[in-house]
């Protein structure tokens, strides 16, 4: 089957020939229809979990998909050949991922039937964004009438969050580009702050005069600049970053650092498919392309600035 992947850490993607996965018991087979992009997709292929967990080469990259159920494995299952399922394919070892045309899916994992009215293109968007964002606006503790400043707003992460923490009645103060400003207000962010032009203290000042409840960074890789986003933080709020500094960074007084790590569930992935049926959730498309263009695709979110997700069609 066609799948892109690489032959060793950092080594450049690309699109392979590899032997079709066949389901065990208890595994399904699913004839991918897309399959979405995530910046760890990259992350992976360098090595981030080098050490940590089994690794194959070559790598096959990816871990969000949508498409139907092709081969069910001995045992019993509650799925049935055709259906539509969605999902997040992150067992061990790394290198069986999505960007390929079939997958094997435990039927215990992170998958979940596709909704009637949903297209397969929004489901596989939803899983490691719609996961990831679901459950950071659980840790940060935010609820109706707080406050939550949002770094790395405008991509697949930012834009979920902003809008189900909108839903929830909490103030999204959206760091972005200019340029992106109209399109996070009408995602629902309270007030949006060019990075571009507007000291980001200074304009949270503004805002929220008293401090915000929480942070959540999506962007800085490194403990000072982490801690430098979190100074809008008031005593008794939370800072949370998805880049793994929180540790190491000198937070202000009375502010809890958190190292956040999303954890993959089956009925998550079915309350999000329900909003983004309902039409209550919506993801916005970047890019949709031809698996053939994954590499560059790969390419262009390491260099930053996503505006949505980019699905790969198959």
């Amino acid at each position: 089957m066609r799948a892109v992947a690489v032959r060793a850490f950092k080594a450049e993607a690309e699109l392979i020939q590899v032997p079709k996965p066949e389901p065990g018991e208890g595994e399904v087979l699913v004839k991918i229809a897309y399959a979405a992009l995530n910046p760890f997709d990259w992350k992976a292929a360098d090595g981030a979990l080098a050490g940590r967990v089994p690794h194959v080469f070559p790598l096959v990259i990816g871990s969000d998909f949508a498409g139907r159920v092709d081969v069910v494995g001995p045992g019993d299952s509650r799925f049935r050949v055709g259906d539509a399922v969605f999902g997040q394919a992150t067992r061990p070892p790394v290198g069986t991922g999505t960007y390929a045309e079939y997958v094997v899916m435990p039927q215990d994992a992170a998958i979940a039937f596709v909704p009637d009215d949903l297209p397969l293109k929004t489901a596989a968007m939803l899983p490691t964004a719609g996961m990831t964002a679901a459950q950071l606006l659980d840790a940060a503790g935010v609820g109706a009438g707080q406050s939550l400043l949002l770094i790395g707003a405008a991509g697949g992460v930012g834009t979920f969050l902003t809008q189900l923490a909108a839903a929830r009645g909490v103030q999204v103060l959206a760091a972005v580009r200019g340029d992106e400003q109209g399109r996070m207000s009408a995602l629902g962010a309270a007030a949006t702050i060019d990075t571009t032009s507007r000291d980001l203290s200074s304009a949270v000042r503004d805002a929220c005069p008293d401090g915000v409840d929480a942070l959540v960074d999506l962007v800085s890789a490194d403990a000072s600049s982490f801690a430098a986003m979190a100074t809008p933080v008031h005593a008794g709020g939370r800072a949370l970053t998805t880049r793994g500094v929180a540790g190491e960074a000198r937070l202000p007084a009375g502010v809890e650092g958190i190292d956040f790590r999303q954890h993959p569930s089956a009925a998550l992935l079915d309350t999000l498919a329900a909003a983004a049926a309902d039409g209550s959730l919506t993801a916005p498309v970047d890019a949709e392309l031809p698996l053939e263009r994954a590499p560059d695709a790969l390419a262009q979110s390491r260099a930053g600035g996503a505006r949505g997700k980019t699905v790969f069609v198959l």
